[in-house]
């Protein structure tokens, strides 16, 4: 009866067991997606009868009964496992607590004995079997603040939540790293690194699984050593084959390295492993748009709607409509997302990329401030910097560079970590300030020693080679980032970085005065449309390859890809001066 026991004692029970590399849990969402086929609330007591249903409908072996009373003075647990077929009792075990602060010790002592009486062995049992209240917390009211978070669905709501569990145990490990990876996911990246690098440091009193994760997220999102955190990864992987995080990540790595055909395959081996969580469609979905397989992401989201599992879907579902020209399914996701926490802003980030990306600036201006002040609101101060950023950097790429430096002015970064960092970076680039640039990238290489993200640092070397109108040394800066050229740096889900060192590379080239080298990455950017997307480097590329043939002599193919340029931007604002360059060059080879 006591209402923090409510779903708490479940998740003390599920970290336990999935300590062990050989019991798998249906999820909470998964339960109640099958209550739902059984045409029955999500929120159905489960009686033995449902259970067992429940339990064969999703082909399980056992299911696990827990009961909590107070006998006195103390407290008795009792758990049994039950053969889902027969309904036969296969196990059961039963501890005791003399008080509230006990209960989760006698939890752990249950269920450690219930994994012996299932058959694991002695030696797996000795090795993955951190106590209850070390791998989590010996509080029961963080854990349940802990729960609530994990039952939120969203990133933006399981906040805090997460920070309530964090105030209420300042030792809880796993919540530290959930809050950071939360955080970087609405694209905060320092709150997300501080929170990362706190479980770090108390990774010691943790599970074997939690402290793979923890070091996994803390060598991604906080040092940017990528194969530190892909090598936690595989182990994790390796050592708890049914545990979908470690899956999750190592697509992550994947991604972020351009390869797409191994993220596709991890992520839809967390899908599997979990065929109820909406952020698995997501990523499959927006993977598939990778790989330029817009049917298969299109079929994925559809799926997921069919199941209501599409709520993390929008931004996904969104960039699948700019691949298909679906301005209409465009329009219905920003709507949908308006005055949604942590939903609206991104939305509003990518509809002013698609006005900027058919030249409507002035448009993707007013967007892309809305964007920020919608972000502000939410306390998210680094994606309200990332959106000034690239609404900056947006500026410089367009020829507007007095505009470009105003906008930089306004965004002013935070002390931040890597992809606000960037953006900062990048925008000062195309806007000429090349000493600016030059303290960044020494400034970034003091601080992020071990960052092996391996576009960033390369591609603003670069632009500042050319700056100083070296196209060799900038070509020559590039080619650490060629073999992972085509991957998504980004750690939260805005896909603006994409595809920038190909882009100047291009540009490299064309000061080199190669065009025929120049034209082959413009139309690198133009052959990858599910990476490049609705950036505005995917427009200018037509531009760019224009520019390329002309360098050639190819007076025929120079046209016509000045002709696609002029035809994406034949509604543009007027006055752009990349537009009335265009105009000029291109009257210059009829």
């Amino acid at each position: 009866g006591d209402a923090v026991f409510d779903g708490t004692l479940r998740e003390g029970l599920s970290v336990e067991l999935e300590q062990s590399p050989f019991l798998s849990l249906v999820s909470e969402e998964g339960i109640h997606q099958t209550l739902r086929m059984m045409e029955r609330p999500a929120n159905t007591r489960l009686t033995p009868e449902i259970t067992r249903e429940v339990c064969q409908r999703t082909s399980s072996a056992a299911a696990l009964e827990g009961s909590i009373a107070l006998i006195g003075s103390r407290y008795t647990l009792i758990l049994k496992a039950v053969n889902c077929a027969k309904g036969d009792l296969m196990a059961s075990t039963e501890a005791q607590a003399n008080d509230k602060s006990h209960v989760l010790d006698a939890l752990g002592k249950a269920a450690s004995e219930m994994r012996r009486k299932l058959g694991e062995s002695l030696s797996t049992l000795q090795k993955y079997n951190t106590p209850l209240e070390q791998a989590t917390t010996s509080s029961l009211e963080a854990l349940q603040a802990y729960t609530l978070g994990g039952k939120s669905g969203d990133f933006p709501t399981a906040i805090p939540f997460l920070q309530r569990a964090i105030q209420l145990d300042p030792d809880f490990a796993m919540a530290y790293d959930q809050l950071g990876g939360a955080y970087q996911s609405i694209g905060e990246t320092t709150m997300g690194a501080e929170n990362m690098r706190r479980a770090f440091e108390l990774r010691g009193r943790v599970s074997e699984l939690e402290k793979l994760a923890i070091e996994g997220d803390y060598y991604r999102g906080v040092t940017g050593n990528i194969l530190n955190a892909k090598r936690s990864y595989a182990l994790g992987e390796q050592i708890y084959p049914r545990e979908p995080f470690f899956r999750g990540g190592l697509g992550l790595i994947y991604m972020a390295l351009g390869q797409y055909e191994s993220a596709l395959k991890e992520h839809q081996q967390v899908l599997r492993l979990s065929p109820y969580d909406s952020v698995a469609f997501r990523f499959v979905a927006y993977t598939y748009l990778l790989l330029d397989r817009v049917e298969d992401a299109a079929a994925t989201a559809r799926e997921a709607r069919a199941k209501g599992l599409d709520s993390a879907l929008g931004p996904t579902v969104y960039l699948i409509a700019f691949y298909e020209n679906d301005a209409p399914e465009m329009a219905r996701q920003v709507a949908a997302a308006a005055g949604k926490t942590g939903e609206e802003d991104l939305l509003l980030a990518l509809n002013a990329d698609t006005a900027a990306y058919f030249g409507h600036l002035r448009r993707a201006r007013e967007l892309s401030r809305q964007a920020s002040n919608s972000a502000r609101r939410a306390e998210e101060n680094e994606a309200s910097a990332t959106y000034e950023n690239v609404a900056g950097l947006r500026e410089g790429l367009f020829g507007n560079t007095d505009k470009a430096r105003e906008q930089i002015r306004v965004a002013r970064p935070l002390p931040s970590e890597g992809d606000p960092y960037y953006g900062f970076a990048l925008a000062l680039a195309y806007a000429g300030n090349a000493n600016g640039v030059q303290r960044l990238v020494e400034d970034f290489n003091k601080r992020f020693p071990e960052d092996t993200t391996v576009q960033y640092l390369p591609t603003l070397r670069a632009k500042l080679a050319l700056m100083h109108s070296n196209p060799q040394q900038a070509l020559s800066d590039l080619e650490l980032a060629a073999p992972y050229e085509l991957g998504t740096p980004a750690i939260g889900f805005y896909n603006w970085p994409n595809l920038y060192p190909v882009y100047v590379r291009g540009e490299a080239y064309l000061a080199a005065h190669k065009g025929s080298e120049a034209a082959a990455e413009f139309q690198k950017i133009l052959d990858h449309r599910g990476i490049v997307l609705n950036e505005p480097i995917g427009a200018l590329a037509h531009l760019q390859l224009g520019r390329a043939y002309a360098l050639q002599g190819d007076t025929a193919k120079s046209r016509a890809a000045y002709q696609d340029f002029l035809t994406l931007w034949k509604d543009a604002d007027p006055n752009i001066p990349i537009l009335l360059e265009a105009k000029a060059e291109y009257a210059k080879l009829q």
